[in-house]
């Protein structure tokens, strides 16, 4: 198969992020090469060559800030849609195709984060309406998050008992509707994760979002703190290094979770029947850690989302 590298291209990316950030190793902070779908020479290259992500209800955020805005750089599905993530120079160090491995890989370090977190990510964030992300669905509604995907290499904790930094590759993510942003006049509609879907050492963590008093009721349950809502979590299996397929499915008071053809894991409870927040799906690579030599990088085959 031939290629045709675009070194001009890797050039560029590699020097509008080493401006932009001073953390990592800018050796690992992008791909060998990068692919030009408009190449006459990539004629062997089709899109089967590609993972199957339909980028048009999700928006990308990355670990730097290249426009100095004080916020990660975002790109919403019209920047990714149609291969335009493959010629954009920012993204490239970041997300990526493998065309031999036919898998998109998300590539992060520290770098910026998000106002709630800690921890830099490149992400993927469901929009069910591509031009805002102020509409989002409730667990009466529904959704189901399917992919197939493996963590590729992941940085060695130095600090910690573990054997390798933990970095999460799904989630259901809670945020406060319109409804009740306006009704108590909340300056931030963040909501705590409902679930996430997190490796460590190997092993894939599924934490799901508990009432601390399942008598807690009306205004009090938007209490966003570990004060009102706590992490219950459980081993799904292990999955090491090698790719993995995890379903997700939200309904009514019940979720339901899924690694490969395992036995799913179901959660029906006064919490889910409680849950006061509309929701959104991620997916990509959220490492859990600021060390000077972390980064991880993690594949996906293939993202699918049905509501």
């Amino acid at each position: 198969m031939k290629f045709k590298f675009v070194y001009a291209l890797f050039f560029l990316a590699i020097l509008a992020y080493n401006c932009t950030s001073d953390e990592g190793d800018a050796e690992d902070s992008a791909p060998t090469t990068v692919v030009d779908p408009s190449d006459d020479e990539d004629d062997d290259i089709t899109d089967e060559n590609f993972a199957d992500i339909n980028f048009s209800n999700w928006k990308l955020t990355l670990p730097v800030d290249a426009d100095n805005n004080g916020s990660p750089d975002e790109y919403q599905p019209s920047a990714l849609v149609d291969g335009l993530y493959r010629t954009n120079a920012a993204i490239q160090p970041f997300m990526y195709d493998d065309v031999d491995d036919q898998a998109i890989e998300f590539y992060t370090l520290p770098g910026v984060s998000t106002t709630n977190s800690s921890y830099s990510r490149t992400e993927l964030r469901e929009l069910i309406n591509p031009s805002t992300s102020r509409e989002n669905w409730s667990l009466q509604e529904g959704g189901i998050l399917e992919g197939r995907l493996k963590v590729v290499d992941i940085s060695e904790d130095q600090e910690t008992s573990r054997t390798y930094h933990r970095t999460i590759v799904m989630q259901i993510h809670g945020i406060i509707s319109i409804e009740d942003m306006e009704t108590h006049g909340f300056s931030s509609n963040n909501g705590p994760p409902l679930i996430k879907i997190t490796w460590i050492d190997g092993d894939l963590w599924c934490y799901k979002k508990s009432l601390i008093d399942e008598n807690t009721s009306g205004d009090a349950l938007l209490e966003t703190s570990s004060a009102t809502w706590t992490d219950e979590k459980i081993n799904m299996g292990y999955v090491g290094f090698e790719p993995f397929d995890f379903k997700i499915i939200a309904s009514e008071a019940r979720l339901e979770v899924q690694l490969n053809t395992n036995t799913p894991v179901v959660y029906e409870d006064v919490s889910l029947e409680k849950w006061p927040y509309e929701n959104y799906f991620k997916a990509g690579n959220y490492l859990s850690s600021t060390a000077d030599n972390a980064f991880s990088k993690v594949k996906y085959y293939e993202l699918n989302v049905t509501h």
